[in-house]
């Protein structure tokens, strides 16, 4: 039988109804960096997704660089969170946090009092940030992690995994895509290091692997996946000659951590550089778990990408925003609903929970 969106699946423990995963889409509607009544809403309508992974949820502090994302870090933001996982509980859903540590992406006036702009070294991003007391601001040059801040901020994400679970999230996606913490470990255009964390593919990959290491031995690797993005240019990252290598190699340690799904965003619909259909291939046929395909997908394309073994799931973001049920639509085939980009990190109801 030919599978589509709408053939059921595994993923780990958990029985998928459809194939549809709602990706992570920052929405900044999370005052106090706690999860608000406005996200039990806009997470419960959707819960009719095979799988939802919610927006970028900070391990630690120092990962707050927007402004009004969410922590995972205080008993405040888990019981926030479990408002949140019980509402799509209880309308049929699953629902995965995504912990994205931002790094260098940030500005102070972001952070909360005695948190600091780390990255792995002090090369500051490109552009501006928003920020709500100071409007646009240039990202600052952040500080370079000493081996002691590298360690503390792995221990951060193994503990948000056990914070997650306490929330009753269902798992957890490490963010290592986007030129996040993760990602800025990976480029050499954010990491100039000389230690065992930079320079060799084998060190690029270290901070990535131990997150997952940490992350599997805290709540099981049948509960982590990991978003990946090659070529992707967003937040100053920059191609290299060995990126296939790197990622490649990256993939074989995930399957040695057992994760139970990587997830790959192809940004070339946004503009950057498509990786080759020869790593998209080697990469689907390396790794032993699930495969999430994520890039401008609409139905018709993540039907034939599904049929043709390409993936295994297929993310949809900004068609969520607009359509809570987006499930029904694509299974309809009714029009779409378009986002208004205006409101996609306003702080309030309009274009999040009201059109």
């Amino acid at each position: 039988m030919m599978t589509t969106l709408f053939t059921p699946a595994r993923l780990g423990p958990l029985s998928l109804p459809n194939r549809i995963v709602m990706a992570p889409m920052t929405r900044c509607r999370a005052f106090g960096n706690v999860p608000s009544e406005l996200m039990v809403e806009y997470y419960r309508l959707r819960a009719e997704a095979g799988l939802i992974l919610t927006e970028g949820t900070s391990p630690s502090p120092n990962g707050l660089g927007y402004a009004r994302i969410p922590g995972l870090y205080s008993d405040q933001q888990v019981a926030g969170w479990r408002q949140v996982t019980d509402a799509v509980h209880a309308a049929g859903g699953r629902i995965f946090v995504q912990l994205m540590h931002t790094g260098r992406v940030g500005h102070p006036a972001n952070l909360p009092a005695g948190a600091r702009l780390v990255a792995p070294s002090a090369i500051a991003a490109p552009g501006e940030m928003w920020t709500d007391s100071q409007g646009m601001q240039p990202h600052p040059v952040p500080a370079e992690m000493t081996e002691a801040d590298i360690e503390t901020a792995i221990g951060e994400y193994a503990t948000a995994c056990q914070n997650a679970i306490a929330a009753g999230f269902d798992g957890v996606e490490l963010h290592g895509a986007n030129g996040y913490l993760i990602d800025q470990f990976l480029n050499t255009a954010s990491n100039r290091r000389a230690d065992r964390w930079g320079g060799s593919i084998g060190n690029r990959i270290r901070f990535a692997v131990e997150v997952a290491r940490a992350a599997a031995a805290a709540i099981g690797a049948e509960r982590v996946g990991m978003r990946i993005s090659p070529y992707n240019t967003f937040n100053g990252m920059a191609p290299d000659a060995e990126m296939d290598a790197l990622y490649l190699r990256l993939i074989e340690a995930l399957n040695d951590v057992g994760l139970v799904y990587i997830h790959v965003v192809d940004h070339s619909s946004m503009g950057a550089p498509a990786p080759s259909d020869e790593l998209k291939a080697r990469m689907r046929s390396a790794f032993k778990g699930r495969y999430i395909l994520s890039g401008g997908y609409d139905a018709q394309r993540a039907n034939a990408d599904l049929a043709a073994g390409r993936g295994d799931l297929v993310a949809f973001g900004r068609p969520f925003i607009a359509n809570p049920d987006l499930v029904q639509k694509l299974r309809t085939g009714t029009p779409l609903k378009p986002a208004d980009p205006a409101t996609f990190y306003t702080p309030d109801a309009k274009g999040y929970t009201e059109w």
